[in-house]
């Protein structure tokens, strides 16, 4: 009984973790209200509440990290190109 009960949580911790992904692409649109920037593949991804909006621009090369979380993608990270 104890080895069910086991592997019962430990499937229920699975199916409860987030999923990890990491994109790349242009930016295609950044929604202030929504608080989403989408990419030129259709993509969208929701964004922290500090994150510097003013600093995403369509067209721009980006990097995302991030979550599958509740059936959004909440970005973890992101990486912009250096601006040389």
């Amino acid at each position: 009984m104890r080895i069910l009960i086991g592997a019962f949580a430990a499937t229920l911790l699975v199916s409860t973790a987030a999923l990890a992904g990491q994109t790349e692409g242009l930016i295609k649109k950044v929604d202030k209200d929504t608080l989403t920037l989408t990419l030129d593949d259709g993509k969208a991804y929701k964004l922290n509440a500090e994150t510097d909006l003013d600093a995403l621009k369509p067209g721009m090369d980006i990097v995302i990290a991030y979550d599958e979380t509740n059936g959004e993608n909440v970005v973890t990270d992101m990486q912009l190109p250096d601006g040389d």
